[in-house]
């Protein structure tokens, strides 16, 4: 009788931590949120994309408000193409702006929209047509690693 209980409660933490395991890929997978409200779509044209993957959050104020839905590249103008599910409860000026933005220094990319003063909304569909791009750090790095070697190439030429 007390080896049956312990395989019971052996099983039990097996399907527990099967159960934290799911809930954490789910929670990496940026799939956490199974519910599927009505949404509408609108799209965002970039110069650079850094790190941005579909599933990832749109955010204003610090809300989340929407997901990226896909990207797509524009042949054309050579710029990304994203389409963003905002919520319907989330209605946003025509002369809104989005920017590509990071989590912290390393964290997860995401878009964030900053509402403007437009009183006719976005409609699905429509495009936002102001947007800044992703900043890349490692050209950050490389613009600074240029410009102290090109001052201090300069500094040696004034000193001879």
């Amino acid at each position: 009788m007390q080896t049956r209980k312990v395989n019971v409660f052996v099983g039990l933490f097996v399907l527990l931590g099967a159960a934290a395991l799911v809930f954490l890929a789910l929670q990496a997978g940026n799939l956490a949120s199974f519910q599927r409200g009505e949404t509408y779509e609108v799209s965002a044209k970039f110069d650079n994309i850094g790190g941005l993957k579909p599933r990832a959050p749109v955010k204003s104020a610090g809300v989340v408000v929407g997901r990226v839905g896909d990207i797509g590249f524009d042949d054309q103008t050579f710029q990304a193409v994203v389409r963003l599910q905002l919520d319907k409860r989330y209605a946003f000026p025509k002369d809104t702006s989005a920017a590509i933005l990071t989590s912290g220094l390393l964290g997860e990319q995401y878009v964030g929209l900053n509402a403007g003063g437009d009183p006719d909304n976005l409609a699905p569909g429509e495009r936002i047509s102001s947007t800044q791009s992703a900043i890349v750090l490692e050209s950050l790095i490389s613009q600074f690693l240029f410009k102290s070697a090109a001052d201090a190439g300069g500094k040696k030429e004034d000193a001879k």
